[in-house]
């Protein structure tokens, strides 16, 4: 693990490459050097993450979470379906202070790491959850109970749209945080996004710059319209293979 003081050049460095990126503070990179540290030592016994090298780990795991911190709005509730190894909740909590994320995953290990990790960070905005997506959202309590949701390389956008948009609220919007392949999924998941009471309102296209390619990034906004209707989602199973 690199020094504080390198790793703290770098996260000033690639944060300023990307001007739709905000402005680190000291004590949010104090964070997310603690918040690397962790994951690396956790990821020598557990599957975490395939991207260990530090410059890589700011780019493409923390520049790409914040980088819809800026569509949130202030105070708002986020779901964050498939959360996996904690992206983008744990950055997103780091830099939004003012949100509550509800983290959301299907495998215990991964919620217990997320949860853990959170405490140490101080990180009191964040609820770590270990369920089924499909299933989690039919309790009355988190049904259209969001502001907003977000999947960050879950499943295909159609998929998605069944999944998280059961709990984004009328008037709040389903954020699709998507690799390159995001632009032609968008075309082909405006039927599951109008069946489950959404519309696409946005694609907007990203480029990651560190020091090697820019990473392509796709960010996709589809707002709540109108509730979705009481059959969806449906089992996991019926999803992937019949998307909507």
């Amino acid at each position: 693990m690199m020094a504080f003081e390198e790793f703290r050049s770098k996260c000033i460095d690639i944060f300023a490459k990307n001007d739709f990126l905000p402005t680190p503070a000291d004590e949010q990179i104090k964070k997310l050097y603690e918040l690397t540290n962790i994951m690396l030592e956790v990821n020598k016994s557990m599957n975490l993450t395939a991207i260990t090298e530090e410059n890589a780990v700011i780019l493409k795991h923390y520049a790409d979470s914040v980088s819809i911190a800026s569509e949130i709005p202030e105070g708002a509730s986020l779901i964050d379906v498939g959360c996996g190894a904690g992206f983008p909740t744990l950055p997103l909590a780091i830099f939004r202070p003012d949100i509550k994320i509800t983290a959301l995953d299907g495998t215990a290990k991964r919620i217990d790491y997320v949860r853990s990790t959170a405490a140490k960070l101080g990180l009191s905005n964040v609820t770590a959850v270990a369920a089924r997506a499909e299933e989690y959202s039919r309790i009355a309590e988190f049904r259209e109970g969001f502001d907003i949701a977000t999947a960050r390389a879950v499943a295909s956008l159609p998929v998605l749209c069944e999944i998280c948009l059961p709990f984004v609220k009328v008037g709040g919007k389903f954020i699709a945080m998507k690799a390159s392949q995001g632009l032609s999924e968008a075309e082909t998941s405006k039927n599951a996004a109008n069946t489950c009471g959404g519309s696409i309102v946005e694609i907007k296209e990203l480029s990651l710059i560190g020091d090697g390619d820019p990473e392509k990034r796709v960010v996709i906004t589809i707002s709540k319209k109108s509730r979705t209707p009481d059959k969806y989602p449906r089992h996991y199973s019926q999803i992937s293979k019949k998307p909507l």
